[in-house]
């Protein structure tokens, strides 16, 4: 290869626990992305919804849920994401947690 030709999957340094954690994911992910498209999405939806309804102990459970589910999908994105990008998607979460939050307060009061 000359040195003037850029290799189509740049060289990143990878920590041995994202190596295991992209492992690991990739059975899930690959089960996932047989689904139709739009699968994944309309059920963290729905499970929002539901949380955000129900509210209280359930109510938190279910955000956490989701939490979780957006968290997990951001760590496997954030080497590819730009600064911009993980903004954007850190401030869902911490959204998403805070509601959470809200509706375990609620369930302790």
């Amino acid at each position: 290869m000359s040195p003037t030709s850029a290799d189509p999957r740049p060289s990143v340094r990878s920590s041995s626990l994202r190596v295991r954690i992209e492992h690991a994911s990739d059975p899930v992910l690959q089960r996932l992305s047989r689904l139709p498209s739009n699968t994944v999405v309309i059920v963290l939806l729905v499970v929002l919804v539901a949380g955000l309804v129900v509210r209280g102990w359930v109510g938190a459970i279910l955000l956490g849920v989701v939490a979780l589910a957006h968290g997990w999908g951001i760590y496997l994105a954030w080497p590819r994401l730009s600064g911009l990008e993980r903004q954007m998607r850190l401030a869902v979460l911490m959204l998403v947690i805070a509601l959470a939050a809200v509706c375990l307060i609620s369930a302790v009061r």
